[in-house]
């Protein structure tokens, strides 16, 4: 159906060398073989004529991603694939799929593998679950190309991965908040979407923190899926309690934003010499501006921008070219409200 195989040409071309040069008796076996390996490749030739680059048919594509509205991060993303996978571009996106739930992707990957695309690209809800559909899809000839997050499956049932290092996220957040030099550490941790590729690496780094030093303290830890209202009453009902706390711990913007809501109607002070500290991900410009103007603390950047490379990695494959790096891992950085420049703001903000 599609690329990759110039077997069967260098086969053709190394046999026509030898008759031209006058091949030897002794030469006979590797001509033979050579021819052999001519046969042998015809099925493939054939395959090949039809590939959309001899043809210049279009690259057929289906995508799963997570739900635009899920974050700003998530709305960057999907306009990124957007403005790539285009008619312009040499594809035609067969079918789109945005869900936060993991069953609905999957079920939504194997129809696409059903109306015949040439890849598909994953941004998984969940790590696990996906290895039936990755056989599949290798099974009917298709290249599975994760974006955003890893999944819990055999490297060799996907060509390429592009991908932030959420653990690395999370390591170089509560590195930072380590540095802070608190007395003690009272946090309240607001989870993603629970098995997310984010929400492990995120979530590690601060619970092996905590369980390694005796002045921290998770004092509530819950999911709000993302979602700043749900953030908001979380950090409502610890302080109805009357919990003492003096971070905020959210593993995306919006849930930072919620959160600080939250302690903004109860006149709790925060960021730059404030109460709490109060820490997001993603870098979404308003959220940097946050930092800038000392409302917020810390935001780790998540690159959204990964449709390029996948461009850039298909026409590889097109050409018969295998990528140089099986996973490649978006360059990324934490912002520090003491540090943060405008600049930064105008140049990191998504």
């Amino acid at each position: 159906m599609k690329k990759k195989v110039l077997v069967a040409l260098l086969a053709g071309a190394m046999v026509m060398s030898m008759t031209a040069c006058g091949a030897k008796k002794d030469d006979a076996p590797a001509a033979s073989a050579a021819a052999e390996e001519t046969a042998e490749a015809g099925e493939e030739k054939e395959e090949a004529a039809e590939a959309p680059e001899a043809s210049g048919e279009l690259i057929k594509v289906g995508i799963i991603n997570n739900d635009p509205s899920e974050s700003g991060y998530r709305t960057a993303n999907v306009a990124d694939f957007e403005k790539t996978f285009t008619e312009e571009n040499g594809y035609e996106v067969v079918e789109k799929f945005y869900s936060l739930k993991n069953d609905e992707q999957i079920a939504a990957a194997q129809n696409m593998i059903q109306e015949g695309i040439d890849y598909l690209l994953l941004s998984a809800a969940e790590t696990t679950g996906w290895d039936t559909v990755l056989k599949d899809a290798q099974d009917n000839g298709i290249d599975v190309i994760l974006f955003d997050r890893t999944i819990d499956a055999s490297e060799d049932l996907y060509v390429a991965s592009v991908v932030s290092d959420m653990a690395k996220e999370g390591e170089t957040a509560v590195g930072w908040l380590a540095d802070q030099g608190l007395d003690e550490y009272k946090v309240i941790h607001i989870q993603g979407v629970m098995g997310s590729s984010a929400q492990i690496g995120r979530s590690g780094a601060l619970t092996s923190k905590a369980d390694a030093e005796a002045n921290w303290t998770i004092v509530e830890e819950q999911t709000a899926e993302w979602n700043a209202e749900k953030a908001q009453q979380i950090v409502e009902a610890v302080i109805a309690r009357g919990d003492e706390f003096n971070v905020i711990y959210a593993e995306n913007d919006d849930m930072a934003k919620g959160a600080v809501a939250a302690l903004d109607a109860h006149n709790i002070s925060h960021g730059v010499d404030g109460d709490v500290v109060v820490m997001g991900f993603d870098c979404n410009k308003w959220a940097l501006q946050e930092l800038l103007d000392g409302n917020w603390n810390y935001d780790g950047q998540c690159n959204p921008f990964q449709a390029g490379t996948i461009d850039g990695i298909i026409k590889d494959l097109m050409a018969g070219n295998v990528p140089a790096e099986k996973t490649v891992i978006m360059e990324e950085k934490g912002f520090d409200a003491s540090s943060i420049t405008e600049d930064d703001v105008n140049t990191y903000g998504i």
